[in-house]
């Protein structure tokens, strides 16, 4: 079982053989963000802090049989000493958090992850039920929002879904392009349904362009830059040429947006076409705004 997981059996050890749905995701929230490498990420989410991660690992838990939920608990079906599994840090860890938090009411968490942590209530739905109009202004202090026209592009290898969306709130992006030839990924929360709801979610506008990728298997057998090099001469030659249209209706919805993203899969952009494609995008309409790889 994934080490994610066995944090998950270890909480309701911990915590409760039963817990409220979004106590728990605050309790695990104040966890990692004490681990020195955290377990789970967390967005800006309509109740505050969330991870897509822990939903996802709960249900993959419920699905083995190991938890069953109700409207809003999660419990756990067979309790034992799931601490055991823990490395040493974690297990006092999560004891710590325990015993820190256990006194507090689910009300009182929330309105301690808010104030306490104000990026996290920014797109909370639920802001004047737990704080004053004064300590509302906090959490709208959290992030200063740019508003320059600007066009990204970024690689979700090596990010979470969670850190992935936050890079995109922080950046203030409102249009991100997917332009994936095919928008499925191992990966979990990169696929075009899960990807688009979290966008949904953090006020994102979701846009799937397939017709502007690179067939994934024109991607085999890639090892030396010379070999990127030919496939993005290629690349060039073929697509962008006779993509033009395409291009253009895209930069009609960028320059809408102001503040819009390409994404593809690489981390580093010197092996992905998006820079490619972002430059031939603003050089068929001559556009001033910067490029800048995220």
């Amino acid at each position: 079982m994934v080490y994610r997981r066995l944090i998950l059996l270890a909480s309701f050890d911990v915590f409760g053989v039963s817990i409220e749905k979004i106590r728990l995701q605050k309790l695990l929230f104040l966890f990692c963000h004490e681990q020195k490498k955290p377990a789970f990420h967390f967005i800006p989410y309509k109740f505050g802090c969330f991870s897509f991660q822990v939903n996802a690992d709960l249900t993959a838990l419920k699905k083995a049989g190991l938890i069953d939920e109700t409207e809003t608990n999660w419990h756990i079906k067979n309790p034992k000493a799931e601490r055991i599994y823990l490395s040493k840090e974690d297990a006092i860890l999560l004891g710590n958090i325990q015993r820190r938090f256990s006194s507090m009411s689910t009300e009182e968490l929330i309105r301690y992850t808010y104030l306490n942590y104000p990026f996290y209530a920014i797109n909370s739905t639920v802001l004047s039920q737990h704080l004053k109009d004064s300590e509302i202004d906090i959490v709208h202090r959290a992030i200063v929002m740019e508003s320059a026209k600007t066009l990204f592009t970024i690689g979700y290898e090596g990010k979470s879904l969670e850190e992935f969306i936050n890079i995109l709130i922080k950046c203030n992006v409102s249009l991100l392009c997917d332009v994936r030839k095919n928008a499925f990924s191992m990966k979990y929360g990169f696929s075009i349904t899960t990807l688009s709801k979290a966008c949904e979610n953090a006020k994102i506008t979701y846009l799937h362009i397939p017709e502007l990728g690179i067939e994934s298997g024109q991607r085999k057998s890639l090892e030396t830059k010379d070999d990127y090099k030919c496939l993005f001469e290629q690349y060039k030659k073929s697509v962008l040429v006779t993509s033009v249209a395409k291009q253009n209706e895209l930069w009609h919805l960028i320059e809408k947006a102001g503040r819009a993203v390409l994404m593809c899969f690489e981390a580093d952009p010197s092996m992905c076409h998006r820079t490619h494609l972002a430059k031939a995008i603003l050089l068929n309409n001559k556009s001033p705004i910067p490029l800048i790889e995220l």
